[in-house]
């Protein structure tokens, strides 16, 4: 770990930090610009500023829900009576959370908080670890994303694993993720593992990188007869996998098993907190041999089983906290920005939903409804996307075939139209300029609420635009 000792330099620092912030976003600058220059001239200021949290540092990662989790995770220590450090807008590389440190600390360094809940990339949380060793890391799954950056899933799962390595308390992993599971191996003497999980009548919702190259097969070949038979919309079912083996009751859930599943279950570690049952707005969480339903402010189906792995966290740092305080204060949380996050425009209701890699765009078209709403797709390729663009035929777009997409934008947009095209999905526009686009599709038909689709870079650059014409949640961002 790099050493905390304060260099002659450093009084300068918080000085200096905080005019570049100011300098940077009367430019329109991004937010990690300030960081990647205090990074040079101060290397020590990271490790020295989260050097003074009594609590430590709660690290999140992996391949999906990252920002969400981290919001819940610093969300539920807020409402349990602790001062948070957290990096909000989703910069996640270590000169972002430099850069969010510059906004946090005095003019003296000093961090009024008693905990950091950062939410890092997989590749830059082995830096964070070299300066920083967190008290606890969450980590959470490993999907195919950005390929071009990050190669083959399991390199990424190496770089997870450099984490549970560096982590001094706990490390809570998901134990219905393999390489995530195998990771128990990394995590050193003296540091505790636990889990989060599912309860076994939902994996088939939730499945894992290996299992969704099987599933998109499956879908692709059952869609037409599952749309036939079953005209309940998607987002307002209580799920509950069925498979064609001899089934058997789970003593512990009350819920059917299969025999396969029987086996599978005795090869996976217990969890602390499962995710036992899923409707809209509603989730079931178990700790130990209690159930605990709750309304949830989260929007779509992924995000309940990312507060199942922030509960797990949280549960592990403060554990003399209990599970109906921990249950009250997830069920408090809103989307973070851009993950579900709902913008009104002149009393149109715009939804912006994340979408990065095959895992994260299939789970939100399974979440929202597109009946009754308007959508729009906007992929960019730029470096904070991925540049490589081919994941897009791992996704199944066969439930939007019915509605249709009003617009399709962003750098790649015609090749997002010929992906819809091959699914018998109708697109009525398409064009590049996302700015435009966007204001087509928003001033249209203002009777229908309207839902975005969109990569990182245009979720922002949609963000910034809308903010020009009605009121966006300032989260930090320049």
């Amino acid at each position: 770990m790099q050493s905390t000792k304060r260099p002659w330099q450093a009084v300068f620092t918080p000085a200096i930090g905080k005019v570049i912030r100011k300098l940077a976003s009367l430019r329109g600058g991004g937010t990690a610009l300030p960081g990647k220059i205090i990074e040079q001239y101060d290397p020590s200021f990271l490790a020295r500023s989260l050097a003074q949290l009594p609590y430590g540092v709660v690290l999140v990662s992996g391949t999906n829900g990252k920002t969400t989790t981290t919001r819940m995770v610093a969300s539920v220590f807020e409402q349990c009576g602790l001062k948070v450090f957290t990096n909000p807008t989703g910069s996640n590389f270590t000169r972002g959370v430099v850069s969010a440190l510059l906004g946090a600390v005095d003019m003296r360094g000093r961090l009024d908080a008693d905990i950091a809940v950062l939410e890092l990339d997989e590749a830059y949380a082995v830096h964070f670890v070299k300066q920083v060793h967190p008290w606890a890391a969450l980590l959470l799954n490993v999907m195919r994303d950005q390929l071009d950056r990050f190669g083959e899933i399991d390199h990424t799962a190496q770089l997870l694993g450099k984490v549970a390595a560096a982590t001094d308390g706990v490390v809570v992993l998901n134990r219905e993720d393999p390489r995530i599971r195998a990771l128990a191996h990394d995590v050193p003497a003296g540091t505790s593992v636990r889990y989060f999980g599912l309860a076994p009548t939902l994996r088939e919702q939730f499945p894992t990188d290996d299992a969704m190259q099987t599933t998109v097969s499956v879908q692709q070949g059952s869609v037409q007869e599952v749309n036939e038979a079953d005209t309940q919309p998607e987002h307002t079912k209580t799920y509950e996998a069925q498979t064609d083996n001899a089934h058997v009751i789970d003593k512990q859930t009350g819920n059917e098993r299969t025999e396969d599943a029987q086996t599978e279950d005795a090869q996976i570690p217990a969890a602390d907190v499962l995710l036992t049952q899923v409707c809209t707005h509603q989730a079931t969480y178990q700790f130990g041999d209690q159930q605990y339903a709750t309304p949830m402010r989260l929007e779509g189906l992924y995000n309940l089983y990312n507060a199942a792995a922030a509960l797990a966290v949280v549960h592990a740092v403060q554990p003399e906290l209990s599970p109906e305080t921990l249950i009250q204060a997830i069920a408090q949380v809103t989307p973070a920005f851009g993950r579900g996050e709902t913008i009104d425009y002149h009393g149109t209701p715009i939804e912006l939903v994340l979408v990065k890699n095959p895992m994260g765009f299939r789970l939100a078209l399974a979440s929202f409804d597109p009946s009754h709403t308007a959508t729009m797709i906007a992929i960019n390729d730029e470096y904070a996307d991925g540049r490589d663009m081919s994941w897009l035929w791992d996704v199944d777009f066969t439930s939007l075939r019915k509605q249709g997409v009003a617009m399709v934008s962003g750098v790649r947009a015609w090749d997002m139209a010929l992906r819809l095209q091959y699914d018998q999905v109708a697109v009525e526009h398409v064009d590049t300029e996302l700015t435009a686009a966007v204001d087509q599709f928003c001033d249209s038909d203002s009777e229908t609420p309207k839902r975005i689709y969109c990569t990182y870079t245009a979720m922002l650059a949609i963000r910034s635009h809308l903010a020009h014409k009605t009121h966006v949640d300032d989260v930090g961002l320049k």
